[in-house]
């Protein structure tokens, strides 16, 4: 299994912490997503067929991209 941590500064409440944990959880292969609205951060676990560039390309598309674009 393979776990990221993003920084996502557009995360403001617990809304945008809703969206983002549902939107994922969408994606095959991602096995747990956690959102902490306090420090703007997703930890996301994963295995294939998910793959870091399709879960960036995710979380752009739904307007929440990452620290580093």
């Amino acid at each position: 299994m393979n776990k990221l941590n993003y920084i996502l500064p557009n995360i403001s409440c617990a809304h945008c912490k809703m969206n983002v944990e549902r939107e994922l959880t969408k994606m095959q292969g991602i096995t747990s997503v956690v959102v902490t609205v306090d420090n703007k951060s997703a930890d996301i676990s994963y295995v294939e067929p998910a793959t870091v560039e399709l879960i960036k390309e995710l979380l752009t598309e739904i307007g929440y991209p990452t620290h580093d674009g």
